[in-house]
């Protein structure tokens, strides 16, 4: 079950698309994330909402907020993926342990080996103040994320 709105999200270090290592609570009192989990590098549902977020990414990504996307593909996937598609902001690998930050926000699926399309909006104190959660087929709707962060 995914942490609920209201919680202190979970801190987490991560190494980003280029071994970069980023820890969730390096923008605590900077700036707002969007932390977005997703299946799989290369899937079309994900290259899909990937690259509407690269479209849009003013939005998503400014002196305010910070994106971060999160799968469990291993860093080099996720450089080649995010070349690919010319994907500027940072893909984090929660390869290994495997799942360890996805099972930290409850979106990771034991039986498919992956997290599930799991989205919190975290304020600058590091508070959840807007989630949601779909199923493996089903994308999100980024109309929902700019709503969120306009109410923080």
């Amino acid at each position: 079950m995914a942490i609920e709105v209201g919680t202190q999200a979970p801190d987490f270090e991560l190494k980003d698309n280029h071994g970069r290592t980023v820890k969730l609570s390096g923008f605590r009192g900077g700036k707002n994330v969007v932390l977005l989990f997703y299946p799989f590098a290369f899937t079309g549902v994900c290259t899909g909402e990937l690259c509407a977020l690269r479209d849009e990414l003013p939005v998503f990504e400014n002196d305010d907020t910070q994106l971060l996307a999160v799968s469990n593909d291993s860093i080099h996937t996720l450089r080649v993926f995010a070349e690919q598609e010319a994907l500027p902001y940072p893909l984090l690998s929660d390869f290994w342990p495997h799942g360890e930050t996805s099972r930290a926000y409850g979106v990771f699926d034991e039986d498919k080996g992956c997290a599930v399309r799991g989205t919190f909006v975290i304020d600058k104190a590091g508070v959840v103040r807007w989630t949601v959660v779909n199923g493996l087929p089903d994308a999100r709707d980024l109309n929902d994320y700019v709503k969120a962060l306009g109410s923080l």
